[in-house]
């Protein structure tokens, strides 16, 4: 069974945000639209359909919803699904170093070919009732599907931040943090099978690797990003979202680097400029709280910690030399 999706509020926002030709009419003439469009106060989606440029903020991933939402207010007819990374985004899972250059749907009608048009990428490949859901009214694949697609036909950094993020919708517990192992299991044989009955397809050797791969344990792309470029570094596989107690505190570390007595945290900037991160806290009292966890981790466990940031992934090498600066290095 698929989870809840986390992006109905976003869908919701991304709907709300489209403005119709026909509304902007009864604001002004074409040219005043076109004059609007040229100043880069109105941005155009699709056919017929805009967001002005005050409400097309956000992330990437919600600029893509709107530009899902676009395609779809147009719909009369059609019931296929948006799939591939449409379906990701409407999901709630991360476009990690991809920018959508089309809105994806699956249709089919000539088996396997993929026709752009307007802005839209038209799979013609056959999807069952199964793997179809809606969300917040919009027609997509279903999770499990969502995954093996992107997984088959996105860049590996990409394909591997979705398939991690799924896994936390199907087997993380938020409230307890608590891994659901069962139910990664489950997941995980279910998308071998799936995988297995399209083995000579496209993308299939990648896509068996990331099922390998995946943890739902990753909270942010950034740890699912340190996770690869740990691997191909030659890390043995770290552990992930460690907890460390005692009778009075609790708290979680991203990467247990067991090999060599090292604990490792992915270090995002929303930790500390995102309202939606820190809560009620400034930046200057998540700074302060961090500090006193890091110094606890150290006293307690006697290992060194070290941080790094987006900046450090830009390759295997780069991170590599960071971890160097704290005398890690893998052992093998």
């Amino acid at each position: 069974m698929d989870a809840v999706p986390q992006s109905l509020d976003r869908v919701r926002a991304a709907r709300a945000a489209i403005v119709t030709r026909e509304r902007l009419e009864r604001e002004g003439s074409p040219a005043f639209i076109a004059a609007r469009q040229v100043d880069g106060e109105l941005i155009r989606l699709h056919s017929g359909r805009y967001v002005r440029a005050a409400d097309n903020d956000g992330f990437i991933e919600d600029r893509h919803l709107r530009a899902v939402a676009a395609v779809n207010s147009r719909r009369t007819t059609s019931s296929a699904p948006f799939s591939h990374a449409s379906a990701a985004a409407l999901w709630g899972l991360p476009l990690f170093r991809y920018i959508p250059d089309a809105v994806h749907v699956s249709d089919a009608r000539h088996n396997g070919v993929v026709r752009r048009a307007r802005g839209v990428a038209r799979h013609e490949v056959s999807v069952p009732p199964e793997d179809i859901t809606v969300i917040a009214g919009v027609p997509c694949t279903s999770l499990a599907r969502t995954v093996f697609d992107v997984a088959r036909t996105l860049p590996l950094a990409s394909a591997l931040a979705i398939a991690d993020a799924a896994l936390h919708l199907v087997a993380w517990d938020p409230e307890d943090h608590v891994y659901d192992e069962v139910a990664a299991s489950e997941w995980t044989d279910a998308m071998a099978e799936r995988i297995t009955r399209a083995r000579g397809g496209r993308g299939i050797r990648q896509a068996r690797w990331i099922n390998t791969f995946a943890d739902g344990r990753a909270q942010l792309p950034g740890e699912s990003m340190s996770r690869l470029l740990l691997h191909d570094l030659g890390f043995a596989p770290p552990r992930l979202q460690v907890r460390l107690t005692d009778s009075s505190r609790t708290y979680f570390v991203d990467f247990g680097l067991d090999e060599v007595g090292a604990w490792g945290e992915f270090d995002g900037e929303g930790k500390y400029t995102d309202a939606r991160w820190r809560g009620e806290h400034t930046p200057w009292e998540v700074v302060r709280a961090e500090k006193e966890r890091e110094d606890w981790i150290r006293a307690t466990t006697h290992r060194p910690l070290v941080r790094w940031g987006m900046q450090h992934l830009a390759a295997p090498v780069t991170l590599g030399r960071r971890l160097a600066e704290f005398g890690i290095r893998p052992s093998r």
